[in-house]
């Protein structure tokens, strides 16, 4: 794996065709968008951001949400010549769009790679048919097949998701499930436990007690010891968390996030990291996507956050992102010695060539072990 940061642009699309349960995104259904408007205002900003970054090579750009296979393809390649045209991209620039599998978003694929996208993200979910329904999911099990089947003849990398420690899901189902998705991948796979966020529609009916059949914390690490037992079988093992890769098939922009680089971010509610004259600066953009439109148009930036990180925001951050990483961080970046030492003992974390990795063991405790190494 190349181990330089990047620099990247994140380019969130807000809009849903429905809200699911489980998501606390910043994602919004909306009747009707005005895209002509929303296209020249996401070129807008990428014009205003690179005017303030200077020079760049840009390596990846990321069309996240919301659902971005909801964009028109005229808009998706508006957005990829505004960057092309802004700053100098990389010979071999990963571009990627999330899709949903509907039949409908399916066929706007080879439009999308037409308007330069070289790598999609499915938002499978769920391989069981019930288990889509309870997750809020608009598709089903054979229109996710078939949109990770037509995906892989038009774009060369593809990836797609998964939740498990779903409600009443047992191990054994899950093995099974995972085992069809690992003879479906094309080298990517996004694995994520399911979590129950407060400002979700699971949220409320857990605290309501109304979210019943999830399963209790052993069962919820047998699954994830079982995932990366079958996923590291299968040649795709974690390079991060919850993502899976052979070699060369990582998420590149994503690296950039968890390596510390730079990005930009454009579109309601995208958060950006730049290195700038006065230092390494965080920015955040307006939340609600008339807002964000709107101060574009009349303001001329959608920003509504400038923050400059002073050297420990910088540290702790990187520390945050990058020990979610299979390579880890570099020893240089900690200074709990005691903490480490303790954490080593334990069989959470392993210290090898200056830097600290989390132990197959410690992978599941990431949260606690963060707090210790952190404090």
């Amino acid at each position: 794996m190349d181990e330089r940061p990047g620099f990247g642009l994140y380019v969130h699309w807000p809009f849903c065709q429905s809200k699911c349960p489980y998501c606390d995104f910043n994602s919004h259904v909306s009747a009707s968008v005005d895209h002509v408007a929303w296209r020249e205002a996401l070129a807008s900003e990428i014009r205003r951001s690179a005017a303030e970054t200077g020079s760049r090579v840009i390596d990846t750009i990321f069309f996240g949400g919301g659902t971005p296979s909801l964009m028109p393809p005229e808009t998706v390649g508006a957005v990829i010549e505004a960057a092309r045209s802004s700053w100098t991209a990389s010979n071999d620039m990963e571009i990627t769009l999330e899709a949903n599998p509907t039949s409908v978003e399916a066929g706007r694929f080879q439009a999308y790679a037409d308007a330069g996208v070289n790598r999609v993200s499915v938002g499978v979910q769920s391989l069981v048919e019930d288990d889509l329904r309870a997750l809020g999911r608009l598709h089903s099990v054979e229109e996710a097949r078939a949109a990770v089947a037509t995906a892989q003849q038009i774009f060369p990398r593809v990836s797609f998701d998964l939740i498990y420690a779903r409600q009443n899901q047992t191990l054994e189902s899950w093995r099974n499930e995972l085992a069809q998705a690992l003879s479906m991948s094309s080298g990517h796979l996004s694995l994520y436990q399911l979590t129950i966020e407060p400002s979700t529609a699971f949220g409320d009916r857990f605290s309501k007690g109304s979210l019943r059949g999830l399963p209790d914390e052993d069962l919820g690490a047998d699954m994830f010891d079982l995932t990366q037992d079958m996923t590291e079988a299968a040649g795709l093992p974690a390079y991060e968390t919850s993502n899976h890769a052979s070699l060369g098939h990582e998420a590149r922009h994503n690296l950039i996030y968890w390596r510390s680089g730079e990005w930009v971010g454009v579109g309601p509610g995208a958060h950006g990291r730049l290195s700038l004259p006065e230092g390494r600066t965080a920015t955040e953009t307006h939340l609600a996507p008339l807002k964000w439109l709107a101060a574009v148009r009349d303001e001329g930036s959608g920003e509504s956050l400038r923050i400059q990180l002073s050297p420990e925001d910088v540290r702790e951050e990187a520390v945050l992102m990058g020990l979610r990483l299979g390579e880890g961080v570099s020893l240089d970046g900690l200074k709990n010695v005691k903490a480490i030492n303790e954490l080593t003992e334990l069989g959470l974390i392993e210290v090898a060539s200056d830097r600290v990795r989390l132990t197959r063991k410690g992978k599941p405790l990431l949260n606690a072990i963060l707090r210790q190494l952190l404090t």
